[in-house]
């Protein structure tokens, strides 16, 4: 009996399809739309892991440690650091809440300057946005000068506010200073400090958000504007029931990103000349503690409790806003 030679073609689809790939490749065509979908996101989970989570965690540890001076980490102590930073037991550069001094408290003057900022910037990113939008002569120049404060460095950008409200030199200390808006030594009062940071603040980044919204207006079908003409909705009605509801995931995205910006503010209070001393943010808090005492658990503790708050924020913020952001 003779048996037909097997062709090389044929050979190498059969060790195809027996092989461990052809056996992958089963595995994968089986696995359902969000199996799937973590697959793909499994890479990215594991550089966050090391990136992210992995400083995170040696934080952790290392605030579980008494300060040393002379080991990398000190006698274990558990959570005794947290319990006497939360009760005011442990004296810090400043405060880390006291609403008998709110302007000294950290987390008080954190959450101030983020809301201000955040609110005015996504209102005057949206406006930006809307003139970005449309057609008209000058449009590119126009968009350049929009833009050009996000391309300042902090470093130049704090350096411009502080000359502006230097009383010795600025231009715009003085007016101010008439209205009562500023004290006599803006950059010496934590009021007026604060105010200043917050403006060069607005000043820089509503350009970023005005980018984002951006986006999401230049997304939207044209022709759903048209339709509403038709049907005769006016302006305003055309942006309430047509443009908002359709950009509204972009600006909540848009105010997520610079919400967890705001909350890690650090460069431009330093420098502005303002000081963390002045203005102690979150961020200033820790880099305080750690370059002025050289309390490195402490300083870590500081630290963790910021990322809990800004984690336990954006856990809130995407459960909330899930459906319209998706």
């Amino acid at each position: 009996m003779s048996t037909e030679p097997t062709s090389p073609d044929a050979a190498s689809e059969t060790g195809r399809r027996s092989g461990p790939i052809a056996s992958l490749l089963q595995w994968i065509e089986g696995l359902s739309e969000p199996q799937f979908a973590y697959l793909l996101l499994g890479p990215v989970f594991l550089i966050l892991s090391f990136v992210a989570f992995w400083p995170l965690a040696s934080t952790f540890e290392m605030s579980l440690h008494a300060n040393s001076l002379t080991e990398p980490l000190g006698e274990f102590v558990g959570l005794d650091q947290y319990v006497r930073i939360l009760t005011g037991e442990k004296v810090l550069i400043r405060p880390l809440f006291d609403l008998d001094y709110p302007l000294q408290s950290a987390i008080v003057v954190t959450f101030l300057f983020t809301v201000v900022t955040v609110v005015f910037e996504t209102i005057i990113g949206f406006g930006q946005a809307l003139v970005l939008d449309r057609s008209f002569r000058g449009r590119r120049f126009v968009r350049v000068a929009i833009i050009l404060p996000w391309a300042v460095p902090i470093v130049i950008q704090g350096m411009i506010f502080y000359l502006m409200f230097d009383p010795s030199v600025g231009f715009a200390s003085q007016p101010l200073q008439q209205l009562g808006i500023l004290a006599d030594q803006p950059l010496n009062d934590s009021a007026s400090s604060l105010l200043i940071v917050i403006v060069a603040d607005i000043w820089k980044t509503s350009a970023f958000m005005a980018l984002l919204i951006l986006a999401g207006l230049q997304s939207v079908d044209r022709d759903l504007y048209d339709v509403a003409k038709v049907a005769g909705a006016s302006r305003w009605q055309r942006f309430r029931q047509v443009t908002l509801p359709l950009i509204l995931p972009a600006v909540l995205v848009a105010v997520l990103f610079r919400t967890i910006g705001a909350m890690r503010v650090y460069g431009l209070v330093v420098a502005s000349d303002a000081g963390c001393s002045t203005v102690p943010t979150l961020s200033c808090l820790v880099v305080e503690t750690l370059l002025s005492t050289n309390q490195y658990a402490t300083a870590a503790a500081v630290a963790f409790i910021t990322a809990v708050i800004i984690g336990v924020f954006v856990s809130i913020y995407i459960v909330r806003y899930a459906q319209e952001v998706v």
